[in-house]
């Protein structure tokens, strides 16, 4: 287990290294200046030289990058052009709430993905089968932005049942696990679950398809096997594959929430980067791309270990 341990540490320095480049280069290649919202619109140019020195971008790009990369390994990412407070902490508090929403989200979406899937599964073809197979096209064909506006009109609008936009009681303030803060979340954790309930149905239902036509289940139940002990056979070689799977949606809703952020005003790290993109804001904006990049590397390195563990012949290969 260690050797696989340090095998997968090993593949993931270099991917974070690439990921930390190609996040420096993407936001340095798009146009526009990031000064120029702070900036007054008559600022001379000597204003302007020295708020460039100032945030080092009069540098050349592979001394700026060598620079950002040694800040960011101490905890430093740099300072907000826009709000002049350091960008660490504004990241790590959208991360936070952001991570809160999308594991509710994944938590939501794995169960109920799973229980379509198993149902498709060990019902093949039959209706139980063809009502989980729509739901979960469904879940992955429906814009998600615009389920979120429609449960905002359902849920908030007509039936008042919960608040509409936030993070909680008092905004963006501090979280605690009761219902007057859980409610908050709710809309947004289900608008956000509907796309990885859709996968891991598709992804569990195809599985269990696949195990049941195998021979050992079969010369499992010709040994008269209950089926609950055929069901425990099957979800031990699901399991892998469904948690890769979960492990991957629960890194695209990081990063991908964006939209679903904006709809609902959540203040996590959707709300932040499109402040960001919109102030051209490259500190923050490479902060935040940079940290969510590197959760979702370490996500998917602690997704392999548990697949290993669950299932050794992923370490013996």
């Amino acid at each position: 287990m260690l050797i696989t341990l340090f095998r997968r540490i090993g593949y993931a320095l270099p991917i974070m290294l690439g990921v930390a480049l190609l996040c420096f280069a993407l936001v340095h290649l798009a146009p526009g200046d990031p000064l120029v919202s702070i900036l007054p619109p008559d600022a001379s140019a000597e204003l302007a030289a020295q708020l460039k020195t100032l945030y080092g971008f009069d540098r050349p790009y592979p001394e700026q990058f060598a620079a950002w990369v040694w800040r960011a390994l101490r905890g430093d990412l740099g300072t907000s052009i826009a709000s002049g407070r350091p960008v660490a902490p504004e990241v790590l508090t959208a991360v936070g709430h952001t991570l809160r929403l999308a594991l509710l989200a994944t938590l939501i979406g794995f169960v109920l993905g799973s229980l379509f899937g198993f149902v498709g599964g060990f019902f093949q073809r039959a209706w139980p089968d063809r009502l989980a197979s729509m739901l979960a096209v469904l879940g992955v064909s429906v814009p998600h932005y615009w389920l979120g506006m429609v449960m905002v009109i359902v849920f908030s609008a007509i039936l008042g049942w919960l608040p509409a936009t936030g993070g909680g009681p008092d905004g963006a303030g501090d979280w605690a696990w009761d219902w007057n803060h859980f409610q908050y979340m709710l809309m947004p954790a289900l608008t956000m679950s509907v796309i990885p309930m859709g996968i891991i149905a598709r992804t569990v239902r195809a599985l269990v398809g696949e195990i049941l036509a195998q021979e050992f289940i079969v010369g499992l139940r010709a040994k008269g096997l209950t089926p609950v002990g055929v069901f425990a056979h099957v979800l031990k070689n699901v399991a892998p594959t469904a948690l890769a799977v979960m492990g991957l949606q629960l890194g695209y809703l990081l990063g991908g929430s964006i939209l679903i952020e904006t709809v609902f005003s959540w203040p996590g790290t959707g709300m932040l980067l499109n402040s960001a993109i919109f102030q051209r804001d490259l500190p923050l904006l490479q902060g935040t791309i940079l940290v969510l990049a590197m959760f979702f590397v370490v996500l998917n390195l602690v997704v392999d270990l548990v697949q290993a563990l669950l299932d050794p012949r992923i370490t013996r290969s």
